[in-house]
């Protein structure tokens, strides 16, 4: 067998365009048998001028390439080297294509060698990487990568990366690389012959599978285990309530510190001796909140009385597991084992996913997440989703995989032992701690029967997030469009003909398919026809608002509409109980295919009763507390209860006898109140645990007094002028910064004025809803030592960035929600019924609420410094700037000064001594 040598390839370029552009780099490293044997690189002159965006990017430069050869000099030993290899590249269609172009430029035959891409590869065998850039899996493998974005040292380690994952291949089960060689077609270039030949050669050389693997129906499973919660303690434990108790507990593994102990007695304290069922507490960010209630609750949780914790994101959740617990368990002698409770839907379920794999994809993209999923399978314990790190979740396939609970799953079914949700299952019978979040918490009342165990504890942990998203969950919406293509996707599947054909042996549950299919093309139409009626009665615009007095004018015809479409909704859930009813009793015996037809069939009938009861809420759920809305852009149906957030209406909140809420902010100014009126807890006493931090030495405000009028501004000179304050302080502060918007409308167009300028000096801009998800963002703006990152929404609140990450932020205006939103107007207009002032009692301290996190933002430790910068004189001379204040701390400076100076000012206090307690 002849011997293979890969050619790993990198070019650096003047630009994209390979018919004017050309090449001022190129680099290629050797492999043969697994080694890398020969390294060559040669700078090119490309005859004509390198852009300083392209100067600045790769550090080549117009002097540098001036003495360099032209590329028709180099041309033909390109070539030579090149023959007979296979050509490797990250991201191989722009090398190759650019390099085969300028070969024939230079009167070369074009290239003609297989290929194979490390894109591809990467994505398919790190399925877990956060970013496949090659500059993020070569940090996050620990591969040498000297000069980023210069052709020899990217070859170099492009070269690395394919040996690492060759190895990892090579590691995989045989039946995995099976499944995997038959899902190459869509790969690039030769990639997929790659793979084929790889497997062929480890088929003629099997290894032993792996003890801690299994196969089931030809799929390889990391085996799963639960560790038996056992109780090490007799008697009664003894909290470590003092100092030097804490301290021999610490082991000189964690540093004793005062206001985090003080939380941990209080958080004991309110559990053990206390009677009143609320209490809520403000402790500063970074203050160690988690482990400060952790340890406490180590000392009191069980299997049987369980401490559950909600907080306010899945990121948060994943941080509590991975981070706090073990960090706390090294200590303990009675561990805490804990469980993560998240929705079904985050989880794959393996007969679905294994159905998948039995019909052919004509998408490229379905069948790469197949193939990473097959390999995900032999690493993960949990089968959930968010361990892939996926931008997003709303492609089909994810769809297609997604398990749809546990009440799904036959026992007969030879996934049945290995379920990943009975394995949660399984974990949390041996848990003495859920770890939930908000939305979770709060869907508990929408659910056939609760997944929360009852319980003595409850820590709302991120409570100041708790408002918003009960708000949200209790948000019920059915669109006619999304119903539309959900029957339109089932017929082009012929998924009836398959139900029937399951339901063959039954006449009657076969019937009901046919009434069903018929009924649910009668619901489509009169739900399409419904909502242009409702919006010719509601107002103009894209997402009106529509009252019980519009929807009172409507006609006779309109009226009966209504009625029509409550009465299919009615018949159509009556029809697919029975179907149900039938499926459920005829389970076990389903075949494998069969189980994932009917888990298809399983997503509709709870769509449907999801819709009957979002439909019914909206046409009949007229008290001021509800607003109603329509959508255009998928022709849907809104309502939103407005009092959501009063938890002793909620369904979970009886099921705990004590809960505690917590969070960085947790009072608006002197307002101690504020959140306990909002949840109808109005006598909730509030604790405040003293913040830690010198804001006197360690934080300044800056407000420049030469600001423009931003409301009397229009949209592109407001953007115009904080472009070139930005670019002012970018310019002076070669630092990250991170700016906050309230507008994405404004981000927009101040990213689009900014990006190329900064560009061309090296920094890289970040910008909300561009380029990746908040994770991925946050990820590379944590990686960078200069980036700016703009950002709106989410990133006011609930983004952990290190002190020495961060230590400017510009708050471009005011966090004021736009009162001209119908939702905020209405909102405001039931707060004006329950006789209280939507600006001064709800806006005002809203805004405050996030100018207080964003402030979090920058100092979370007694060693940090940061700067904030406000682009809003409002906080001075408005009536209510006064109110703002107070929502700051009382030691933080405000200077007001023209921008000059607080340029020069902010720079003299950052450059100043480090450490902040040493001046």
């Amino acid at each position: 067998m002849m011997k293979k040598t890969y050619a790993v390839v990198d070019i650096e370029t003047t630009g994209t365009d390979a018919a004017t552009d050309r090449i001022i780099q190129f680099g290629c490293v050797l492999v043969e048998d697994g080694e890398i044997v020969t390294r060559f690189a040669t700078d090119i002159n490309p005859d004509k001028g390198i852009s300083k965006q392209i100067q600045t990017l790769t550090g080549i430069t117009n002097q540098r390439v001036r003495q360099a050869p032209f590329f028709e000099d180099v041309a033909e030993t390109i070539f030579n080297l090149l023959e007979d290899t296979i050509f490797i590249a990250h991201n191989i269609f722009f090398d190759y294509t650019f390099l085969s172009n300028e070969l024939t430029r230079c009167g070369m035959p074009p290239l003609t060698i297989p290929g194979i891409d490390t894109v591809e590869l990467a994505q398919i065998f790190l399925p877990t990487s956060l970013s496949f850039r090659l500059s993020d899996l070569s940090t996050e493998l620990g591969l040498a990568h000297r000069n980023p974005h210069q052709a020899d040292s990217d070859a170099e380690v492009t070269a690395q990366l394919f040996l690492r994952i060759e190895q990892k291949i090579r590691s995989l089960p045989l039946v995995t690389m099976e499944k995997i060689s038959r899902l190459t077609e869509h790969m690039a270039f030769q990639t997929g012959d790659y793979l084929q030949d790889l497997f062929d050669e480890m088929a003629h050389q099997p290894k032993e599978l792996s003890e801690d693997l299994q196969i089931v129906q030809g799929i390889a499973l990391k085996k799963k285990s639960v560790a038996l919660f056992e109780e090490t303690y007799y008697g009664n434990k003894a909290y470590p309530r003092a100092k030097k108790a804490k301290e021999r507990l610490y082991q000189d593994q964690l540093v004793f510190r005062r206001e985090q102990s003080r939380l941990m007695n209080l958080v004991y304290d309110f559990f053990t001796k206390k009677t009143e069922k609320n209490t809520i507490v403000e402790a500063a960010t970074g203050l160690g909140k988690t482990l400060g209630y952790l340890l406490p609750m180590s000392y009191l949780a069980s299997p049987e009385k369980p401490l559950v914790i909600s907080t306010a994101s899945l990121l948060l959740q994943e941080q509590i597991i991975t981070h706090d617990l073990p960090l706390l368990n090294r200590l303990l002698d009675q561990p805490l084992q804990a469980v993560i409770m998240k929705s079904s839907r985050h989880y794959i379920d393996l007969v679905r996913y294994q159905q998948t794999l039995q019909k052919r994809t004509e998408h490229k993209q379905y069948s790469f997440y197949q193939m990473a999923v097959l390999v995900w399978l032999t690493q993960t314990e949990t089968g959930d989703f968010d361990e892939l790190n996926m931008t997003s979740l709303q492609h089909a396939f994810w769809r297609d995989v997604a398990h749809q609970g546990i009440e799904t799953i036959s026992p007969a079914s030879p996934f049945y032992t290995v379920d990943f949700l009975r394995h949660r299952e399984k974990k949390a019978k041996q848990s003495n701690v859920y770890v939930t979040n908000h939305a979770f918490l709060a869907h508990e009342g929408q659910r056939r029967s609760f997944q929360l165990p009852e319980s003595p504890y409850l820590i709302i942990d991120e409570a100041h997030h708790l408002n918003r998203i009960l708000e949200q969950v209790s948000t019920h919406q059915v669109s006619a469009l999304n119903t539309k293509k959900h029957l339109n996707r089932l017929a082009e599947t012929e998924a009836f003909d398959k139900w029937k054909r399951i339901a063959e042996s039954d006449r009657s549950a076969a019937h009901m398919l046919d009434l069903l299919e018929d009924i649910l093309t009668e619901l489509v139409e009169d739900l399409l026809d419904l909502f242009e009626t409702c919006k010719r009665l509601a107002a103009n615009g894209k997402e009106p608002m529509i009252s019980k007095e519009q929807l009172d004018q409507s006609s006779y015809e309109g009226e009966k509409l209504i009625q029509r479409v409550s009465l299919l909704y009615d018949e159509a859930l009556q029809a697919s109980q029975q179907v149900q009813a039938y499926f459920m009793s005829e389970k076990d015996r389903f075949s494998l295919k069969q189980q994932g037809q009917w888990g298809e069939f399983t997503d509709l009938y709870r769509k449907l009763e999801r819709q009957k009861e979002s439909f019914e809420l909206f046409f009949e759920q007229w008290k001021s507390r509800y607003i109603h809305w329509l959508k255009e852009q998928d022709q849907s149906f809104h309502v939103q209860d407005l009092a959501a957030s009063l938890l002793p209406e909620t369904a979970w909140y009886q099921r705990y006898q004590q809960i505690l809420y917590l969070g960085g902010t947790m009072k608006i100014g002197s307002d101690r109140r504020y959140f306990a009126r909002r949840w109808g807890i109005p006598e909730t006493a509030l604790k405040v645990i003293p913040s830690p931090y010198d804001y006197e030495k360690q934080a300044r405000l800056y407000i420049p007094t030469d600001g423009i009028a931003i409301q009397e501004t229009s949209p592109e000179k407001y953007a115009n002028y904080l472009s070139k304050l930005i670019s002012q302080l970018a310019k002076k502060e070669k630092r990250p910064i991170l700016v906050l918007f309230t507008s994405h409308d404004i981000l927009n167009r101040v990213y689009h004025h900014m990006k190329v300028p900064l560009l061309n000096e090296g920094r890289e801009v970040l910008a909300q809803g561009i380029g990746g998800s908040r994770e991925k963002l946050l990820k590379r703006f944590l990686l960078s030592e200069d980036a700016l990152l703009f950002g709106a929404d989410s990133f006011w609140e609930g983004i952990d960035l290190p002190g020495e990450v961060l230590q400017i932020l510009v708050v471009t205006r005011l966090p004021f929600e736009n009162p001209q939103r119908l939702q905020v107007k209405a909102r405001n207009d039931f707060l004006e019924q329950q006789g209280i002032n939507p600006f001064f009692q709800e806006s005002v301290p809203h805004a405050a609420l996030r100018l207080r996190q964003a402030l979090g933002r920058l100092i979370r430790s007694e060693t940090d410094k940061g700067v904030m910068l406000l682009l809003d004189r409002r906080l001075i001379t408005a009536r209510y700037g006064g109110q703002l204040r107070k929502s700051l701390p009382k030691e933080l400076p405000v200077v007001e000064a023209p921008f000059d100076e607080v340029l020069e000012e902010l720079s003299d206090f950052l450059s100043s001594d480090k450490n902040p307690n040493n001046q």
